[in-house]
């Protein structure tokens, strides 16, 4: 059965920053693909209209922005921890 869902549903290795938020988009991210993939297959085979692989899609997209929101990525583009933060800029 795992098998099964790892033919089905395969992840791809995670090489960016590892941090927890990072970590759970790219899983977001890697499910947002295969639903993608897998209602383009449907409309293209005919099981499904263009204006309704339209709207999952679009749906689909809400979902992977609303889970980009809520993990906060993006939002902050100094991190402190590299000693990049400009909150103190130097005076001259």
């Amino acid at each position: 059965m795992n098998d099964r869902s790892n033919f089905l549903y395969p992840r791809s290795r995670y090489y960016g920053q590892v941090k927890p938020e990072n970590m759970v988009f790219n899983a977001n991210l890697q499910e947002f693909a295969q639903r993608v993939n897998f209602v383009c297959s449907l409309e293209t085979g005919g099981k499904l209209p263009p204006d309704e692989a339209y709207k999952q899609i679009k749906k689909l997209w809400k979902q992977l922005k609303r889970s980009k929101k809520q993990l906060g990525i993006g939002e902050s583009p100094f991190n402190p921890e590299d000693g990049n933060s400009n909150e103190n800029p130097p005076s001259g």
